[in-house]
């Protein structure tokens, strides 16, 4: 699954998200809005991760969700 189908299908891949990270606010993942970016800030700031840790933690859930 690549980043536009996560997009566009965001109200269905938000739930998936916060089963992934459940320390998200659905506030937050709304925030988000399928915005690949916004969504590691979020993770990097939730969880205190770093830049490169979100985003591989992103592309291992993309690989999941596909």
């Amino acid at each position: 699954m690549n980043w536009d189908q996560i997009k566009g299908e965001w109200k269905v891949m938000k739930g998936k998200a916060r089963s992934k990270w459940g320390d998200l606010t659905d506030d937050e993942l709304e925030e988000a809005a399928g915005e690949r970016e916004k969504l590691e800030g979020l993770i990097q700031k939730r969880y205190g991760k770093t830049k490169e840790q979100a985003k591989e933690e992103v592309d291992s859930w993309m690989n999941e969700s596909a």
